[in-house]
């Protein structure tokens, strides 16, 4: 799933997401006071714009460059930076964020866990951690050639690599808040909010 997938992907249709805020950011982030924000995988901007309308200043990450040009294109005004930039190689401004947010983000587990290290560092201290995924018990069963979900890490295996600088407010599967992607049959969330100790 590297940016020439996600490129075929974003290619593939004229528009691939809904356009809306995500529903865990929204019921998660809603009370949190403006601040700096990343949006880890943030497709086509929806998230971006959503926190940028509530005075955040926000660094919006994704790998695929055409999802990027959508995103800028779609996005008026300074409060939204749009950076390619793929986790799995490259970190993200340590200490910098007072959220991180990834939602349904394909995060590649590895062994060391070099990739989700460096998404926990740029959260700054007194800082918030927002994981959103799929619960897995719902998805398919992987096909051949296609990606598998156990090559990427579940909000609860995030929670498990936490550190005692780390306070764990939500790991949970709750039902969905918003509408799941037309053609899909998701019914439940996994999330994660932790809040990183100053």
């Amino acid at each position: 799933m590297d940016g020439d997938y996600w490129d075929q992907r974003y290619r593939e249709r004229g528009q691939l997401w809904s356009g809306q805020p995500n529903g865990v950011l929204v019921r998660e982030a809603s009370a949190l006071p403006p601040g700096r924000a990343l949006d880890v995988g943030c497709g086509e901007g929806a998230d971006a714009r959503w926190l940028a309308d509530r005075g955040w200043q926000v660094t919006a990450i994704d790998i695929s460059p055409v999802a990027l040009d959508r995103a800028a294109a779609g996005t008026d005004g300074s409060a939204v930076t749009f950076t390619r930039l793929d986790l799995a190689t490259t970190a993200p401004a340590r200490d910098a964020y007072e959220l991180v947010s990834a939602q349904y983000f394909p995060l590649p587990r590895q062994a060391d866990h070099a990739a989700l290290h460096r998404l926990l560092a740029a959260v700054a201290p007194g800082g918030t951690l927002l994981v959103a995924g799929h619960d897995t018990t719902e998805l398919p069963p992987h096909a051949h050639g296609g990606p598998d979900p156990a090559d990427f890490y579940r909000p609860d295996e995030i929670a498990a690599v936490l550190d005692d600088g780390w306070t764990v407010l939500v790991d949970e599967i709750r039902p969905r808040v918003s509408a799941a992607p037309p053609g899909t049959a998701h019914t439940r969330d996994a999330v994660l909010v932790a809040r990183r100790r100053g």
